[in-house]
Order: C-alpha cells, then structure tokens, then sequence
C-alpha cells in the first residue's frame, strides 16, 4: 500500500507542479487514495522530497536528484558565461575565467562528478583541476573548449 501511494506520488508531482502537503493530497484522493495530510506529510520525508523553485519562480515539490540536476545546470551555466581559457601542463588542468567568477565555475566543474577529475583549486580569476593521468587532461582541455563553444 505505502509503496502505491509513494509511487502514485512521485507521478503526480512529475505531471503536476505541487505547491503543498494538502495540494499533494487531494490529487492522491482524486485517484481514490484514502490520505490524510499527516500521511502526505510522512511520505514526503521518506520519499525526501524537496521545493524546488520553478521558472515562474513559484515552489513545486521534486525528488532531491531532480532539484541537484537544476542547481547543476546553473552552475554549468556560470561556468560557459565566466569561461575564457583553458589549457594543460601534465596532469594538471588550468582554467582561466573572468575576474571573481573561479570558484563559482569550480564548484560547476566538481558538480559534474567526473571520476577523472582528483579535485580543484580556485582563486579568483584561475581553477587548478587535477586529473588522474595528462591524457585526461589534454580531454578535459578539448571538452572544456567545446562546452565554451571555443575552436581552436
């Protein structure tokens, strides 16, 4: 039974933008589950459900990867509009960005979660990633570029 209502709720959240528990609810009675608001309420921790702000800039409820792929996107974002240049020594990958804008496209770039990527370093105009092998590097280098829209 709970793993239908779970079930059911994921659905209904993906198809409709759910503002609240009670919201949440009366859609589930609408498709004759019997729910309360203190029942919707637990599920929602179970299921770790999170707000998630929406491009109206309204809040809809959605699954916790689904909320992390939006604030990833962003991040990407910053990191192509704040891209100047990169380039490799080794293993070592170092990108240029515009003046204060590193840190936000190294957080970018750990969001990926790439498992060649060791870890970055930011300061204020440079990242330092480190990779596992210069191969890697020189691959990062070119991906970097293209994700810059950047032909050399």
């Amino acid at each position: 039974m709970k793993y239908n209502r779970h079930a059911k709720i994921l659905e209904v959240i993906e198809k409709n933008a759910i503002e609240t528990q009670e919201e949440l609810a009366e859609k589930l009675r609408e498709m004759g589950m019997d729910v309360t608001q203190a029942t919707v309420s637990r599920d929602i921790k179970e299921l770790r459900l999170i707000k998630a702000m929406t491009e109206d800039g309204r809040y809809r409820y959605a699954p916790f990867a689904q909320a992390e792929s939006t604030v990833s996107n962003k991040l990407l974002t910053i990191f192509i509009e704040s891209f100047v240049s990169s380039d490799y020594a080794n293993n070592i990958v170092i990108v240029k960005t515009l003046p204060g804008m590193a840190q936000a496209s190294a957080s970018a770039v750990d969001s990926l979660k790439w498992p060649e990527i060791i870890g970055t370093i930011a300061g204020d105009d440079t990242i330092m990633i480190v990779c596992r092998a210069e191969k890697i590097a020189e691959e990062l280098v070119n991906k970097f570029n293209k994700m810059a829209k950047i032909n050399e």
